[in-house]
């Protein structure tokens, strides 16, 4: 079961102090709970105290240089993704970034709503995997084939659909907001409204048929 935004970690690490609250700000206002440190030895102290998700690292950060954080974190297997800014866009230089272990690389100045979609596309790889099958009253949902099963039927779902009851299926009956739905399953360009939601919930529901599998629950969501 993934975390949602309001869970999710994210250490931003820029020397440039007033670069870094801005970041840290947006970030907050996109849901996330956000740390900021100022130098790579700083960073690395954070990194070993808490549990993150992903972090923002400049490349350029003094006492200990972005790269030997980034290398640090590769070497103890962190599940922490890299989103890597730098000064310079250069290939070479975001080749090097991704060598050095980064997964993924924003060249500065950047747009803010593309670091955001960045860091929530980074999140989304730093969650724990999920097995192949996933399987539930009758209902078995391959990830790998993009197949689902109910009682041996085959179920004829649009991507969209197959996304929501994937999620649904992942969190293993525990219910799961509209709002977090829209934000694993549309993407950054979806209608902010949980209409969506509710019309792909009906589609869905009427191809899984009888008994009914999915359930809303009041005032939290949707459960399987």
């Amino acid at each position: 079961m993934h975390t949602k935004d309001e869970n999710m970690r994210v250490l931003v690490a820029e020397d440039e102090e007033v670069l870094a609250e801005l970041v840290a700000t947006g970030l907050r206002r996109a849901g996330f709970a956000v740390d900021t440190v100022y130098s790579g030895d700083a960073a690395l102290a954070y990194l070993g105290l808490h549990d993150y998700d992903v972090v923002v690292l400049d490349r350029d950060l003094p006492r200990v240089h972005g790269d030997e954080v980034a290398r640090r974190l590769v070497a103890d297997a962190s599940r922490t993704r890299i989103l890597m800014l730098t000064a310079s866009a250069s290939m070479e230089d975001r080749v090097e970034g991704l060598d050095l272990g980064a997964d993924d690389y924003l060249g500065k100045p950047f747009e803010f709503p593309e670091l955001v979609s960045r860091v929530r596309a980074l999140r989304r790889r730093s969650a724990r995997p999920v097995p192949p099958v996933l399987e539930r009253h009758g209902l078995s949902l391959d990830t790998v084939r993009r197949t689902a099963h109910r009682d041996g039927q085959e179920l004829d779902l649009s991507p969209k659909e197959f996304a929501v009851l994937q999620i649904l299926l992942e969190a293993d009956g525990a219910a799961v907001s509209a709002e977090e739905l829209l934000e694993r399953a549309w993407d950054a360009n979806a209608d902010p409204f949980t209409g969506a939601v509710r019309v792909a919930m009906s589609k869905l529901r009427g191809k899984l048929g009888e008994p009914a599998l999915i359930r809303t629950v009041q005032g939290v969501g949707y459960a399987l």
